[in-house]
C-alpha cells in the first residue's frame, strides 16, 4: 500500500471511529488480511529455497493465511533482495536473507544496498554448515595432513565451491588466508555440480555445505576432514570441527533467515518472530531441520538484529583481502 493511500485508509477509519460501524469496518486491516509473499532471492531447490518453503506453510498454518514464496534469483541474491528493500514495510512482502544476500553480496557490491539500514530483520531460519571434504583417492586424512600435501605441490590444490557469494567460497577463502597455503579456487554454478566434480575427483578437495555432501560422504566417494559448526554433528560425531582443530574463526554456518522492509512495525515483527521460532523449535521442524544437516538457534529479533551485525563485522576483513587479491 502505498503512503497516500495508507493515510486515506487511515483517515477513513478515523471518521468511522465517530459511528457504530468503526470497528467492523477497521478490524480488515488486521495483518494478515490477503497472501504474503516470501521472495527466495535464488533459484529453485536450494538451502534457501528449501527454508523459505518449510518457514511458508508452518507460517500459513499459524496466520490462516497464504504465506507464497516466489524464486527471485541472480547476482548473488541481490536481485531479489533488493526488490524487497523497496516494498512497502507492511509484512506482505518478505525475503529469505542470508550471509550470502545480506553479508557477502554487500561488501562485494556495496552499492546494491545496506543490509542493515534497508532491512527488518526478523528471525533466524538456520543452515548447513561448511565442509571441507576431499575426494578419498586423494592421499589426505584429516586437516593437518591437507596442510602438509598441499605444501608439497609447487602447483598448489584446486579446490570447489557452489560459487563467489556462497558459504564454501568465504570459509575456503578464509582457511586459505589464516594457512597461507597454495589454494586455487574452482567457483562453480551451484553445489550440485561441485561436488559432482569432486566426487568424481576433478577436482581433488572442497568447501561445499554439509547437506549437499552428505550421500557421498555416506556413500564413501568424499572424505570429510572438518565442519564449521560450532559443535560436532549429531548424525557425523567422526568429524571434527574447524574449532577444535584451532580454527575458531571459521565456524559458522550457511545461515539463512526472515526480513523485510526497513522500517516494519515492532509489533508486527514481534508476532513474526515468535511464530517462526515456535515452528522451527517444533518436533516437526527440528527433525526437517535434521534431515537437512541444519542448525539454527531460538533467537529473538534483536538478538538475531545483533547477530547479523557481528556476522558483516567478523567476514568483512576476510572478503575485503580476498577482493584486493584478485
Amino acid at each position: 500500500m502505498m503512503p497516500h493511500r495508507r493515510s486515506i485508509a487511515r483517515a477513513f477509519c478515523a471518521t468511522l471511529a465517530l459511528g457504530a460501524f468503526a470497528a467492523p469496518a477497521c478490524a480488515q486491516d488486521t495483518w494478515p488480511n490477503r497472501l504474503v509473499r516470501v521472495v527466495v532471492p535464488y533459484a529453485p531447490g536450494g538451502s534457501a529455497d528449501t527454508l523459505g518453503r518449510l518457514i511458508s506453510r508452518h507460517l500459513s498454518e499459524t496466520f490462516k493465511q497464504s504465506f507464497v514464496v516466489e524464486n527471485r534469483g541472480g547476482a548473488g541474491g541481490v536481485i531479489g533482495s533488493q526488490m524487497v528493500a523497496r516494498a512497502e514495510p507492511d509484512g506482505y512482502t518478505l525475503v529469505v536473507s542470508g550471509i550470502g544476500s545480506h553479508v557477502v553480496a554487500p561488501l562485494t557490491n556495496a552499492s546494491s544496498f545496506d543490509p542493515i539500514k534497508d532491512f527488518t530483520h526478523i528471525a533466524l531460519l538456520g543452515g548447513p554448515p561448511t565442509v571441507l571434504a576431499v575426494n578419498v583417492a586423494q592421499p589426505i586424512k584429516d586437516v593437518p595432513g591437507f596442510i602438509k600435501h598441499v605444501k608439497s605441490l609447487p602447483e598448489g590444490l584446486s579446490w570447489a565451491s557452489p560459487g563467489q557469494g556462497t558459504h564454501g567460497a568465504l570459509i575456503g577463502e578464509a582457511f586459505r588466508q589464516v594457512t597461507h597455503l597454495n589454494l586455487v579456487h574452482i567457483s562453480y554454478k551451484g553445489a550440485g555440480p561441485a561436488v559432482a566434480d569432486v566426487a568424481a575427483n576433478q577436482v581433488p578437495a572442497a568447501f561445499i555445505t554439509l547437506s549437499t555432501a552428505a550421500g557421498n560422504i555416506k556413500s564413501g566417494k568424499l572424505r570429510p576432514l572438518a565442519v564449521t559448526s560450532a559443535q560436532r554433528i549429531v548424525d557425523f560425531p567422526d568429524i571434527p570441527t574447524f574449532k577444535e582443530l584451532g580454527y575458531p574463526q571459521l565456524t559458522g554456518t550457511t545461515w539463512f533467515s526472515l526480513s523485510g522492509p526497513a522500517g516494519m512495525p515492532a509489533d508486527l515483527v514481534q508476532k513474526l518472530n515468535v511464530a517462526v521460532r515456535k515452528a522451527l523449535q517444533s518436533p516437526e521442524g527440528q527433525a526437517e531441520l535434521r534431515a537437512q544437516n541444519m542448525e539454527t538457534f531460538d533467537w529473538d529479533a534483536p538478538t538475531f538484529n545483533d547477530f547479523v551485525k557481528k556476522e558483516i563485522a567478523h567476514w568483512s576483513p576476510y572478503i575485503k583481502q580476498s577482493q584486493a587479491t584478485k
